[in-house]
């Protein structure tokens, strides 16, 4: 990893000054405030369901059973439950029982990631693994694919929004694509089946060792919700948005001063791109006017080490970032600054997160620029680039983050209090990923145990034990 440069930037939009950080359980401003009433809108039951007799309500949350007594009584109207409804019951039960060992393999497991739909579920592994389970036809292997051109382990991995095809990317700078409708189960590259690879360099060879790529990697990629691009992370300091319709790079964009860890886009629209760097920088960038400006729309600051993930809320407002220095930021990108100068921190140069524990004494220690609207603690993130998400909408109402943790715990923190609302705890090693289904209450977990497993409502009949 690159030490951070100092360096300075225009803005390309509107951005608004700095703001200040704040602690676990403590409300930052406005911005807070915000995406509480918001949460609440998508996770509270209508009014009538909380009555204890007219006028008077009962306090939160209502119980399941007189939910459903007032949907059959049809209190609200609708005779029906509204999503806010459905929300407000099935928040309440998390998946944390369990959980049942989906695959066990002798190798580290980096990534774990549902399905838009929640019927798949791909695993990729350090020994060149990529397995994409059928979750309705019980967790049976669908594809196991064999990477091309691996180069230490699994990084990333996407499915299309089709779920026709599977993007993979390693320490290398050919990203590439699989298709998983075909007949074969085994899936060797270029043995079985064609891996096509998409190279982000410009100057790469797809089997070489030159010089010139040796020490370039793709941390993160995503295809776009059309299904026509995928962006991609970079050690070179770039984000890459490649179009596979016309098999070139569409864009390069020099984004930060250190590797750049993690991308994703804001939204469906697909213009605004999110992005995290060893710099301690998160950045917002806007497609739309980079040809112009050729800069970051803006800069958001708070972090004291290197960002490992983000997560967007999915609104063009918010997003989350993991950081090493052991805490996950909520940040509302209307805080944003026009650049990074006079924000910048220096790391602490007797620290390296991947094989040093983070020192105790900077634990609490604050960013004097925070423009972050939350911070939370208490799970720890060390070695590798752990990830953190927002609880899906459909059956919580994004009420909850949640991430995986060095030491070997899922944590589920509350979106609004910060406050820990459960701990996961089964595997014996370092949990990279991890994924909520977008509708089931149910979690599955990869870990570098090798242990891919399934967290639920109700403990499986025949948990494996150990």
């Amino acid at each position: 990893m690159r030490r951070s440069r100092k360096w300075s930037v225009n803005k390309c939009g509107q951005a608004s000054g700095s703001g200040g950080g704040v602690g676990v359980g403590v409300v930052a401003d406005e911005g807070l405030a915000e995406i509480g009433v918001a949460t609440n809108l998508k996770s509270k039951p209508h009014r009538y369901f909380s009555q204890v007799m007219p006028g008077k309500s009962e306090g939160m949350p209502v119980s399941p059973v007189k939910m459903l007594a007032g949907r059959e009584c049809n209190y609200s109207g609708r005779s029906r439950f509204s999503s806010a409804d459905r929300c407000h019951v099935s928040s309440r039960y998390l998946p944390v029982n369990g959980p049942s060992v989906i695959d066990r393999m002798n190798s580290c497991a980096y990534v774990s990631q549902f399905s838009a739909d929640g019927t798949l579920f791909v695993a990729g592994f350090q020994d060149s693994d990529i397995k994409i389970y059928s979750v309705d036809n019980g967790w049976q292997v669908k594809k196991n694919i064999r990477a091309r051109s691996l180069r230490w382990t699994i990084t990333d991995t996407s499915l299309s929004p089709d779920q026709r095809f599977l993007v993979y990317s390693s320490m290398s700078p050919i990203v590439h694509i699989v298709n998983i409708e075909s007949a074969m189960t085994e899936s060797v590259a270029n043995v079985t089946e064609i891996h096509e690879g998409l190279d982000l360099s410009g100057y790469a060879n797809d089997d070489d060792d030159s010089d010139d790529d040796a020490h370039f990697g793709i941390f993160s990629v995503k295809f776009s919700t059309d299904g026509r691009e995928i962006v991609a992370a970079s050690s070179d300091e770039s984000i890459y948005v490649y179009d596979l319709a016309a098999n070139k790079i569409n864009v390069r964009i020099p984004a930060h001063s250190a590797d750049v860890n993690t991308v994703c886009f804001a939204d469906e629209a697909g213009h605004v791109l999110y992005s995290g760097s060893d710099d301690h920088l998160c950045k917002v960038w806007d497609r739309r006017c980079l040809s112009t400006r050729g800069k970051e729309s803006g800069v958001l600051t708070g972090h004291l080490e290197g960002i490992t993930f983000i997560d967007s809320h999915g609104d063009g407002k918010y997003l989350i970032s993991n950081g090493k220095d052991q805490t996950i930021k909520l940040w509302d990108i209307r805080k944003m600054s026009s650049n990074a100068r006079g924000n910048s921190v220096d790391r602490y140069a007797d620290w390296d997160y991947r094989w040093m524990e983070y020192p105790s004494h900077l634990r609490n220690r604050r960013h004097p620029n925070d423009q972050s609207v939350f911070t939370y603690r208490g799970h720890r993130v060390l070695r590798t680039l752990i990830r953190c998400y927002f609880s899906p909408s459909y059956s919580t109402g994004q009420k909850y983050i949640y991430t995986g943790s060095a030491d070997a715990n899922i944590y589920i923190f509350d979106l609004v209090t910060g406050a820990r609302v459960a701990r996961l705890n089964y595997h014996k090693q370092i949990v990279r990923d991890c994924s909520w289904h977008p509708f089931n209450p149910m979690l599955g977990s990869s870990s570098w145990d090798g242990v891919i497993a399934n967290w639920e409502l109700v403990n499986p009949s025949a948990r494996e034990t150990e």
